[in-house]
């Protein structure tokens, strides 16, 4: 069948993993670096380790912990993902995004997709949180689109409209929720593109994204932004912004993982509060 999972390998992880919970998720959520604590705030939890569901992808990279977490969430019920998976890992892009078909298959209706991510606008700072407006796909541009390959069209169309991706409801939503929480200041909106990785960006890099209109770059989301479309998801996406990309090589500081993981913990407090405060209003179908 070529590239991409089987709607009956998808139909199948699925029922193998309801037969683990007795939840029903309507909103799934993806932690990025600094929201894997949220997972403490999940009622009546029932937590399913990725390496415990057969065929299900496991997630490599030190602080992906590598779980799914069942729950309520304030009076919602959820699924959450502690940990996603990346192309760099040495996963094809299709397999990176079998947790969100699974969750389609689960009954999920919207997905939150966070992020850790460079900063390229030079008016971001670091700490500063991006809901998502738009993206740049640099893999699918370059010919390693999430949706190569065989399509079924059980799960959506061949071809695929990605304009207005990031719900409109969603985003004015959450900048209602920056605003009651007192956050305003560090909320922005704006592009994600998506590199490949594992490496960070070089300065020439950093200005070629700046120059597509790129605000902030990073690892993920795209892809998983695209399937949950394909399949006819509601999605919303918020990065917070970890390091700023260097644009001179006159100040040139080299990012580390360590930092990144750093400055999640140290704004947690802060994502976990917006996410649970969205997902409150959010009208689940």
């Amino acid at each position: 069948m070529g590239d991409g999972p089987s709607f009956e390998e998808v139909t199948s992880i699925a029922q193998s993993i309801q037969n683990r919970t007795k939840h029903q998720p309507k909103i799934g959520i993806v932690c990025g670096s600094g929201l894997g604590d949220l997972a403490d705030k999940v009622q009546d939890a029932d937590i399913i380790p990725y390496s415990e569901i057969p065929t299900f992808p496991v997630s490599t990279v030190p602080g992906h912990m590598g779980k799914l977490v069942f729950g309520n969430l304030e009076g919602k019920p959820v699924v959450l993902m502690r940990g996603r998976l990346h192309c760099y890992e040495g996963y094809p892009m299709w397999k990176t995004t079998i947790p969100i078909r699974v969750m389609k298959a689960l009954g999920v209706t919207t997905v939150f997709l966070t992020n850790a991510a460079g900063g390229i606008n030079p008016d971001y700072s670091v700490g500063d949180m991006m809901i998502i407006r738009d993206h740049i796909d640099m893999p699918g541009l370059t010919g390693e689109c999430v949706l190569r390959g065989y399509n079924d069209e059980r799960f959506g169309p061949r071809f695929l409209a990605t304009v207005n991706t990031y719900d409109a409801g969603l985003r004015s939503t959450c900048k209602q929720v920056f605003e009651d929480l007192g956050l305003s200041k560090y909320m922005r909106e704006g592009t994600y593109v998506m590199i490949g990785g594992p490496t960070f960006e070089t300065v020439a890099e950093s200005r070629l994204l700046k120059g597509f209109g790129g605000d902030a770059v990073g690892m993920s989301t795209v892809a998983e932004a695209i399937v949950a479309r394909h399949m006819g998801l509601k999605v919303f996406g918020l990065s917070l912004i970890t390091d700023k990309c260097c644009l001179s090589y006159d100040s040139i500081e080299n990012t580390t993982h360590e930092e990144v993981l750093a400055i999640g913990q140290k704004r947690a407090g802060d994502l976990i509060a917006i996410v649970m405060r969205l997902v409150k209003l959010t009208t689940i179908e």
